[in-house]
């Protein structure tokens, strides 16, 4: 995955941010993206992190919740 430099989001602007296998973009404002956009239908997606993997899922009652 990529993401935008740190100066760039400081100054606020849109990144478009491309995810693998099924690639896809994702709009960034500043530090702020859309969880639609994130889960894109789903209910729930792998976030990888160093060489641990969350699982953030959307809850019936729209919440999330994070889990190692």
């Amino acid at each position: 995955m990529s993401a935008a430099s740190r100066d760039d989001l400081e100054r606020g602007g849109q990144h478009a941010v491309t995810t693998s296998p099924a690639t896809r973009s994702l709009t960034v404002t500043g530090n702020r993206l859309d969880s639609r956009d994130l889960f894109s239908g789903e209910r729930e997606i792998i976030i990888a992190h160093g060489e641990d993997a969350y699982r953030l899922r959307l809850t019936s009652q729209n919440k999330l919740i994070l889990t190692k």
